[in-house]
């Protein structure tokens, strides 16, 4: 076993330390650490992520069913369009698309560097909402409205972004809980757990069917992004995870900006 690969696993346990500490965020390395680590092809990386970020949701959002956080109707109005569409891209989408998009003089754009480069651009999105300060949140009190058409609207489109990149998405589906749903962000944070691990899981189904999975390896990794997630949320009993959210974010925000250079390289 070689140096990078011992970092890819140590990546997978932080990945759930990050998790348990600030309750999200951390499943966005999932994909790097596959790719620049474990020498996974970014196809196969996004595969993989959305099992390891789907069972690390679930069992966030089990730990939130118990305390009653959870508000299952919003649940599934955002999931069945969010679990449809990520299903059909994995499924349809992501296969069809060349292996030799575009080239620009000399620099050819292939359907690898442009999964790694979309997604960049998504951690980009994610370090500024968890950098951001965001104060207008409803209160616990706050009656919940519904906004249909927009909370499908939304559900599809947090589906085609998890599909394609194999991200969570929780950076999107919170806002749009919080102010289509006008839930609290207790029960917003909570409620988005279920609905990733919803719609990752359904997703990965889509790759099962078109894709060679190394079971093993897989297992391996989650279990390790598992087993840090309990360390995480031990760790949090000593450490505010709102005061690290702003700080990982900055990290986040390198490891996008790093990513553009070294695919574009």
């Amino acid at each position: 076993m070689d140096l990078l690969t011992i970092l890819g696993y140590i990546g997978a346990l932080f990945i759930g330390v990050v998790l348990g500490l600030i309750g999200g965020g951390g499943s966005i390395l999932t994909v790097p650490i596959l790719v620049y680590l474990m020498s996974v092809n970014p196809v196969t990386a996004t595969a993989y992520s959305l099992f390891v970020v789907g069972v690390s949701a679930l069992i966030g959002a089990f730990r939130n069913i118990k305390k009653g956080l959870v508000d299952f109707k919003t649940a599934v109005i955002f999931s069945i369009p969010a679990f449809i569409v990520v299903y059909l891209t994995r499924k349809y989408l992501v296969p069809a698309i060349p292996e030799e998009l575009f080239s620009i003089g000399e620099f050819l754009i292939t359907k690898d560097i442009a999964i790694m480069m979309f997604f960049a651009m998504i951690m980009l999105m994610a370090s500024i909402s968890m950098i951001r300060k965001n104060n207008k949140v409803p209160d616990e009190e706050t009656i919940i409205v519904y906004n249909y058409p927009l909370i499908v609207i939304e559900g599809a489109a947090v589906g085609l972004l998890t599909g394609i990149v194999g991200a969570g998405g929780g950076f999107l589906i919170i806002p749009a809980l919080v102010l289509l749903a006008k839930l609290p962000m207790k029960k917003a944070v909570a409620t988005s757990l279920l609905i990733i691990a919803i719609k990752s899981l359904i997703g990965f189904i889509g790759d099962v069917e078109n894709l060679e999975i190394d079971w093993t390896f897989l297992l391996v990794f989650s279990s390790l992004s598992v087993a840090g997630i309990f360390i995480g949320t031990y760790l949090s009993n000593f450490i505010e995870g709102k005061k690290l959210k702003k700080g990982f974010g900055w990290f986040v925000l390198i490891m996008g900006v790093y990513i553009i250079f070294k695919e574009l390289s």
